[in-house]
């Protein structure tokens, strides 16, 4: 294209152009007459015939436009392939990624190999952005994958099918380099990365997350100032369930980094039931319950309760290997079933009581990342965000399967995981 026929391309959106790139001018036209009024400067219309007539190339908002790599023309069949392979890499991982190409015939997958080929591959894992990097967002540390993590969280939740019983938990994406967000959580299996408040069913299915970043800018402040800012995510991703789906009489379970009086009232408002551990901290002083300090001297499987006069909140404590404190709106303390426990005084296994209320919440508390760790995509990128692409890819696999039960196949996870890197 001439320069004249870009700019007449561009008169009506201009939007996408990061410049214009303009060949030299023809060297044998000697008049440099402008084509505009003289009084003039500055403008289109300035520039001179030869000038116009010079060869034109546009470059767009790209990342690879940015890098000095234009015209990729990356297609959508070579995305699907992209995504394929990064699939595999979750149950056939090799050392490098480079490996599935190798000539030697020991680490090569014919399967990749005639999908795609090496270099274009690593061409589209280098240059892969979800969004325009000329354009920040200076509060959100998410920026980067936004537009994904906001078009994944409107398909989770449209395709989520209504189950009584929900928790809501926080998972670890690992990471170790350096960023704001990471975090450091001992006692979990991932101890460093980015943090994710979750909402699953239980069968594993993730309803809604959001990644946490210290001060989030979509957050409520109002639901922070009443039940806290870790609670408050949760309020916000049950305001972001779709109206039909919010008439159904869900019960939430969620540990003691959320449990709080002013959360159980405020889900019980809702229609909601609760159930939670609950920090001592937390329990009114003037609750008629034995304190921690003196029921942990108690026999094994003996259990204590009161009923909150004012917020009718059942609180349970009951002493196993350390003593468990729960609060609840929506369960009781029968029947009390025994549970089975190893003795060391006897050295053998006996068996203990334990109130329904902790049966329950063991029953329905859970998540999905025993799911995603099995198979976990393999490859490994060096940019921050990268880790996180590839948890919404397992989580988005992880989902499908679970609606894939749901509609009453048997086909198991592998299989499942594998079908669907040889599908895309």
């Amino acid at each position: 294209m001439t320069l004249q026929e870009v700019l007449s391309a561009l008169e009506d959106d201009q939007d996408d152009v990061l410049g214009i790139y303009i060949e030299p001018p023809e060297s044998n036209v000697l008049s440099d007459k402008d084509s505009a009024e003289e009084d003039g400067g500055g403008f289109i219309d300035n520039l001179s015939g030869r000038q116009l007539r010079a060869g034109a190339e546009i470059s767009s908002k790209e990342y690879a436009a940015l890098q000095n790599f234009r015209n990729l023309n990356i297609t959508a069949a070579e995305i699907k392939f992209f995504l394929g392979i990064l699939i595999l890499s979750g149950y056939n991982n090799v050392p490098s990624k480079r490996d599935y190409w190798d000539s030697s015939g020991d680490l090569r997958n014919e399967f990749v190999v005639n999908a795609i080929r090496r270099d274009r591959f690593l061409q589209i894992f280098r240059f892969l952005h979800c969004t325009n990097n000329c354009q920040p967002h200076a509060e959100d540390k998410m920026w980067k994958l936004r537009p994904i993590m906001n078009m994944l969280k409107n398909r989770f939740l449209a395709m989520f099918c209504p189950e009584e019983h929900l928790d809501f938990d926080e998972c670890m994406i690992e990471y170790f380099g350096r960023h704001p967000c990471k975090q450091f959580l001992r006692g979990k299996p991932i101890g460093f990365g980015h943090k994710v408040w979750s909402l699953n069913t239980t069968a594993g299915y993730l309803v809604n997350f959001d990644v946490y970043q210290g001060r989030n800018p979509a957050s409520n402040s109002e639901y922070e100032k009443m039940v806290g800012k870790c609670a408050a995510s949760l309020l916000q991703m049950l305001d972001e369930i779709p109206q039909e789906k919010k008439n159904l009489a869900y019960k939430l379970y969620f540990d003691n980094l959320f449990t709080g009086f002013e959360l159980l009232k405020e889900l019980r408002s809702r229609g909601y039931g609760a159930t939670g551990t609950i920090r001592e901290n937390r329990i009114p002083k003037d609750c008629p319950i034995i304190p921690s300090n003196e029921i942990r001297n108690k026999q094994r499987g003996f259990y204590d309760q009161c009923l909150s006069k004012e917020d009718g909140i059942l609180l349970v404590k009951w002493v196993d290997n350390s003593t468990v404190r729960m609060a609840t709106t929506c369960h009781s303390i029968q029947p009390v079933a025994p549970v089975r426990r190893f003795s060391r005084a006897e050295m053998r296994n006996v068996r203990i009581p334990r109130p329904s209320v902790i049966s329950e919440y063991n029953c329905y508390m859970g998540g999905m990342d025993e799911n995603v760790s099995y198979y976990r995509i393999g490859i490994r990128g060096k940019k921050w965000w990268w880790c996180i692409f590839t948890w919404l890819v397992d989580m988005s696999l992880n989902n499908a399967w679970v609606l894939h039960k749901k509609s009453g196949k048997t086909l198991s996870q592998y299989s499942f995981v594998v079908a669907s890197s040889k599908c895309i």
